[in-house]
């Protein structure tokens, strides 16, 4: 196997001795990704589109035990064969292709590192800009950039942080992510005890967050189907290469109950808390403050800015490294194995992020999240049932590791019934998205299609399924 041009240390199946972790790091590992600026905004596109908090917090819980279920399951490969997702997508859609299927998972993530680290970098700005005002009159580097020189020099800091992560390894993620969570849950519980003592009720706040939405009387099954699925897409990328960690799990009860330890409540938790403290800002300060940085900078105390900034930039980094960079470095590695190493791949993945000008992408965030997570879910959707149903229904979890290193073998190049899945389950979803990015007129297709978007990963994740089954099945 060692000499197969398919392989190298990065994509090599992790041995028995070396799975070592437990619930509790997959739980940590969860509990790193989920505590992010994002999460903590992610109600304010539902609230925004009409829910009140509560209605928010369930389709964030629900959206989040859905996707829990393919998690677990894609993630018992890693745990009983110690393979990551490239070499698992050799399986299901073949040697070759599982170069594209590996980069279509791998190029979201690209996208979400260049944001992570954009966010990362503006906390380190903000928390500067506290202590030393004048950091805003440095010079501005042109309408193409967009940014003054502090601002993109903070972003290229925080990128080099990241990236020195990557260059120390694997191990360094496990260790960030084992640190780094008791500290993240300890600074949301900080900040949500600030917004209840300083405005005195719980219930007061909560009363007010029914001021946060711009919509009245919305129909709740109208928003509700989008939402939910756009809180699906919103870890569906990680649900396919979640066997990236779990092949250093211990066994599988450590993985499947790490996940549910660490995935559903804090994702709810942090929701919470961004709802709670948004709504007590309407009280302190007269506008809803969405935005932790922007809250952190009317901090009058330097040491509590200090803090709090320097919460968000773990919790921030700690998203970045394993939720961004892990799949993406091991989808470039599985391009060229014998060239390019999961280290070269985590260097490919930072300069692309800097490439996309994140602070450029995310100047409309509602879009980004109600267009942009809904039709990548749609993507993603279409994998997860192709993978599913070929390990567990066609392969019954027995699979040759070996061969998946065979260029010549039985996986080797294309494997058409997926393929041809996978872009049938496509097209009843694609007039949806031509309408949802203004790229057709609602009219010019009947509204069932505009209306199966709003479902568009539950739709593409049953029919790849069902269409593959019918497939290759059959053989």
């Amino acid at each position: 196997m060692e000499f197969s041009p398919l392989y190298n240390e990065d994509l090599a199946p992790v041995p028995p001795e070396k799975r070592t972790w437990n619930k509790w790091h997959i739980a940590a590992l969860w509990i790193g990704m989920a505590v992010c600026i994002p999460t903590y905004m992610l109600a304010s596109s539902l609230i925004n589109q009409g829910m009140n908090w509560w209605q928010a917090l369930i389709t964030i819980l629900l959206g989040n035990v859905i996707v829990l279920i393919p998690m677990i399951l894609n993630a018992h490969v890693g745990t009983k064969y110690g393979v990551p997702l490239p070499v698992f997508l050799r399986m299901s859609f073949g040697i070759k292709g599982s170069v594209l299927a590996s980069l279509l998972r791998g190029l979201v993530a690209c996208g979400w590192f260049g944001i992570q680290t954009w966010i990362g970098g503006a906390a380190i700005y903000q928390l500067l800009a506290v202590m030393f005002p004048s950091m805003a009159a440095t010079p501005f580097l042109g309408d193409f950039i967009g940014l003054n020189l502090a601002q993109a020099l903070c972003f290229l800091f925080f990128w080099f942080i990241n990236i020195w992560i990557v260059y120390r390894g694997i191990d360094s993620i496990k260790k960030l992510e084992a640190w780094s969570a008791p500290f993240l849950l300890l600074i949301g519980l900080c900040l949500l005890l600030w917004a209840w003592f300083r405005v005195g009720s719980l219930k007061d706040i909560l009363n007010a967050s029914y001021t946060l939405s711009s919509q009245n009387n919305v129909d709740f099954g109208q928003i509700f189907f989008p939402g939910l699925t756009a809180m699906v897409g919103f870890w569906a990328t990680l649900s396919l290469n979640i066997p990236d960690f779990t092949r250093y799990a211990k066994s599988q009860k450590d993985q499947a109950m790490g996940q549910l330890i660490g995935l559903p409540p804090t994702m709810v938790f942090y929701s919470f808390i961004g709802i709670a403290v948004t709504s007590a800002t309407v009280l302190l300060y007269g506008e809803a403050i969405w935005d932790p940085v922007v809250l952190m900078g009317k901090f009058e105390s330097p040491v509590v800015v200090i803090i709090s900034m320097l919460g968000l930039t773990i919790a921030t980094l700690s998203t970045n490294i394993a939720a961004n960079v892990v799949a993406p470095a091991n989808g470039f590695s599985n391009m060229a194995p014998k060239k390019i190493s999961f280290r070269m791949g985590g260097y490919l993945t930072g300069i692309i992020g800097i490439l996309i000008f994140p602070w450029k992408l995310i100047a409309d965030p509602q879009g980004y999240i109600f267009r942009w997570l809904i039709a990548y879910s749609a993507l993603l959707g279409a994998m997860a049932g192709i993978m599913i149903c070929d390990y567990y229904l066609i392969r019954k979890t027995k699979i040759s590791v070996t061969e998946l290193f065979n260029p010549d073998g039985p996986y080797k190049g294309w494997n058409t019934p997926a393929w041809i899945a996978f872009v049938v389950s496509l097209l009843p979803v694609i007039p949806g998205f031509l309408i949802a990015v203004g790229v057709s007129n609602p009219v010019a297709f009947p509204a069932f299609f505009n209306n199966l978007y709003s479902y568009a990963w539950f739709v593409t994740f049953f029919l790849s399924f069902i269409i593959y089954w019918l497939i290759a099945g059959k053989k």
